[in-house]
């Protein structure tokens, strides 16, 4: 046998020695090695082990120190830190053969269904796309139905894929059924029910009795303003009346939290329009188009998301008027451009320096962003802060009475230059989601503007969400389970659960 030489060790094939200076070929890596922070496995970044090891630190320094606890030299709330960790590994699921069905529009709502058992409570999520196509899917686990003519789509894990098939059960939407499908006479534009549903009850408003749903209309004749009946049995089959018609093109919509009147966005300003009547009135005449709009909690202010980048207060308490006459008419100067290259090639693309708007306008609340707006989403909970995007993937937050201030918040890191993509907030109004033109999908912390999550798990873009809103433990779906986000894109339907 060959001695034992300190320093070194034999290598039996070559017999000689060879000095010890690094890690012996075929033997495991050393402790100081292994633990070098090198990139990262799938199992760490999906959840695995490491969010139990954060947990249990947490929930140890918690027994110690209280609800308050420490991060990155900081005291934070325990509470809040563990859900950003849970929703930095959410669970995806992906919905085979919907493709273009939810690419337009989402809305998620809890109804009652007919069943052979009596009216039961149940989750709808209704969907348009740019195929003409709404469509209203029932979640959760299908009973069985005489004489319905219908499928059922149960979803695929995306990610992770090595978590436990019990977990996974807690964690999936359950299947999707769909006895019903709608074709429209045109495109999709925007699906909305009223705010009398609060997200955060513990049972169905019976309040809730139908969905708005707008069509974007084609060459030959303008959008439609339209409701789907949501009081009456699924089994049943429900009717779409159309209410009121326009001759211009309709982006998008919003609607009273009475459910009495809808707020409605095209390419010539804003109109009111009573849901009973169908009588439209016009509050805001434009010729930069509402490609976005939302209303105030009060109802007593709109706010109006232009193509030129600017966002207008319009208040909504005044008498019908003309569309050509009785508007106030304001002209409103674009904000200096400066010298940078990017906001030069802006500013080249502005045939003047000012935009003439008509209706009641609040000059003090005026705001204007880089390009064209995308998407206004109100806070509830706070109620003088909303949150806008536009097409270039500027993301802001802003308080209603600290406008001329600049924005509150930024969210950084969004990918967009021409595409209406809508933002999600949860409902906690914690976290703030969005798609983006990469295909990727992205998650950010309201409060602070933390990214907490960024992945690409579909091959187009993520256009629409919707938040699943908390409801009754229905006995349709997972009893229990906390609420996740709705995606659509062309390459289908998707969710999103990061609880």
């Amino acid at each position: 046998m060959p001695q034992e030489l300190p320093g070194f060790y034999y290598d039996a094939e070559k017999n000689r020695y060879f000095p010890i200076k690094s890690p012996i070929p075929g033997a495991p890596p050393s402790t100081s090695a292994s633990q070098k922070p090198t990139s990262i496995s799938k199992k760490a970044k999906y959840g695995g082990n490491e969010i139990a090891d954060k947990v249990v630190t947490m929930l140890h320094v918690r027994e110690l120190c209280g609800n308050s606890i420490s991060s990155n030299k900081k005291k934070v709330n325990f509470e809040n830190q563990y859900q950003k960790i849970r929703a930095s590994k959410p669970i995806v699921w992906k919905y085979q053969e919907t493709e273009r069905d939810s690419d337009a529009a989402l809305e998620h709502v809890y109804v009652n269904v007919q069943t052979r058992d009596g009216l039961t409570e149940s989750e709808v999520l209704l969907t348009g796309g740019l195929n003409n196509m709404f469509r209203c899917y029932e979640v959760g686990s299908v009973m069985e139905r005489d004489g319905i003519i219908g499928w059922e789509i149960v979803p695929d894990l995306l990610q992770p894929t090595n978590i436990e098939k019990q977990t996974a059960s807690l964690k999936s939407p359950g299947p999707v059924y769909s006895p019903h499908l709608f074709q429209m006479g045109s495109n999709i534009s925007c699906i909305k029910i009223p705010r009398n549903y609060d997200p955060q009850a513990t049972d169905v408003d019976s309040s809730v009795s139908h969905a708005l749903m707008t069509t974007l209309g084609s060459e030959t004749s303008g959008g439609s303003v339209c409701l789907m009946n949501l009081s009456e049995p699924l089994d049943l089959g429900r009717r779409i009346d159309e209410i009121s018609v326009f001759k211009s093109t309709i982006w998008t919509a919003d609607s009273y939290s009475d459910g009495s009147r809808a707020v409605v966005g095209t390419n010539i300003g804003a109109a009111l329009v009573n849901i009973e009547t169908g009588r439209k009135s016009w509050i805001c005449r434009s010729k930069s188009d509402v490609l976005s709009l939302q209303l105030d909690y009060s109802g007593k202010l709109v706010l109006c998301g232009l193509r030129n980048g600017a966002i207008v207060t319009v208040d909504t308490r005044q008498k019908p008027q003309d569309l050509h006459a009785g508007c106030p008419k304001h002209e409103i100067s674009f904000p200096s451009i400066k010298t940078g290259k990017s906001n030069s090639a802006r500013g080249q693309k502005r045939d003047k320096q000012w935009f003439e708007v008509r209706g009641n306008v609040d000059h003090s609340r005026m705001i204007f962003m880089p390009s064209s707006i995308s998407c206004l989403v109100a806070l509830k909970l706070y109620d003088q802060y909303f949150l806008a995007s536009s097409m270039d993937g500027t993301m802001r937050l802003y308080d209603h009475r600290l406008t001329q201030r600049g924005a509150v918040q930024l969210y950084e890191g969004n990918v967009n230059s021409h595409t209406r993509i809508q933002m999600g907030v949860d409902p906690s109004e914690r976290f703030l989601m969005s798609g983006g033109e990469d295909f990727y999908m992205r998650m950010w912390s309201i409060k602070s503007g933390e990214m907490l999550y960024e992945d690409k798990f579909m091959n187009s873009v993520p256009s629409v969400l919707c938040w699943a809103r908390g409801g009754p433990d229905c006995n349709r779906g997972p009893k229990n389970h906390l609420p996740g986000a709705w995606l659509g894109s062309q390459e289908g339907l998707f969710y999103v659960n990061t609880s």
